[in-house]
């Protein structure tokens, strides 16, 4: 399988900030022809990478005022062995966090999900989510929660996610949130799906099925979508003018969702 992935953002600084981005392949990814630029004013300006916690490769530019644009491009090509969800992993990943309130889910996961475990449960909470919620584009609030996005019956991908991610949590199945690039999408944007620790290894599930799961490309892991935002300022104002996400695969698979697929 072959992948090619690309962002380009358009920027504008008000003054003196530091931008975080998070729009490259994941350290667990193999890439291949790899590149990211940002330049200020048609300047090209240094990039300090770090990894954080999760393995996302996180990207640090300091800006003054004028236009940014910023510039990534790889090619990915096969897929990479399942992850194994570490001791640690699974202690974190169970925690109630800011956008994934697994502890006021708890009763909500009780009734509807009473009796399932390992693999039912995780494709019982994906399709549930699925069928209770509508897709609606700008119909949530960055702000917005998982508890929030069920009363709603409303969201886009990263709202999904999040209720997922809670639901398994209230059942006491380790689960994250992974922003990803995804051959398929429609609209192409960033994508936010759910992993879960299933018998020791992570498996992803997508409960608003708009792209094939053994097709994505992981970016970044976390609580959820405070640890995954593509993009983070400290400082001056910088506003976001325009974004361009592109994800192509060279034979889009289909997806079989009764089936267990793991992310690199």
């Amino acid at each position: 399988m072959q992948r090619q992935i690309s962002a380009d953002l358009d920027l504008s600084a008000t003054g003196d900030a530091r931008v975080v981005l998070s729009i490259a392949a994941h350290s667990s990814v193999e890439t291949h022809d790899e590149t990211l630029s940002v330049t200020l004013d048609g300047d090209e300006l240094p990039v300090t990478e770090i990894v954080d916690g999760h393995g996302a490769r996180l990207h640090l530019v300091d800006v003054t005022e004028g236009d940014v644009q910023v510039s990534y491009r790889a090619n990915v090509e096969g897929t990479a062995a399942p992850l194994t969800a570490t001791p640690l992993e699974q202690i974190v990943f169970l925690r109630p966090s800011r956008y994934a309130e697994s502890d006021s889910l708890a009763p909500t996961a009780a009734r509807e999900f009473a009796g399932l475990e390992a693999t039912e449960l995780l494709f019982g909470v994906s399709s549930w989510v699925g069928q209770h919620l509508q897709y609606v584009p700008g119909s949530s609030l960055p702000t917005d929660g998982a508890v929030r996005t069920l009363l709603a019956r409303q969201g886009v991908c990263r709202d999904y996610a999040h209720l997922v991610v809670g639901l398994l949590r209230s059942m006491n199945v380790p689960a994250r949130l992974v922003s990803v690039y995804a051959p398929g999408l429609d609209p192409m944007d960033f994508h936010a799906v759910a992993e879960a620790a299933i018998e020791g290894e992570w498996r992803v599930v997508d409960a608003t099925a708009l792209a094939p799961r053994s097709s994505l490309v992981r970016i970044a892991s976390g609580r959820d979508a405070s640890d995954t935002a593509f993009l983070t300022v400290h400082g001056a104002g910088v506003t976001l003018r325009d974004l361009e996400v592109s994800a192509v695969v060279d034979e889009l698979p289909a997806d079989d969702l009764t089936q267990l697929v793991s992310l690199g």
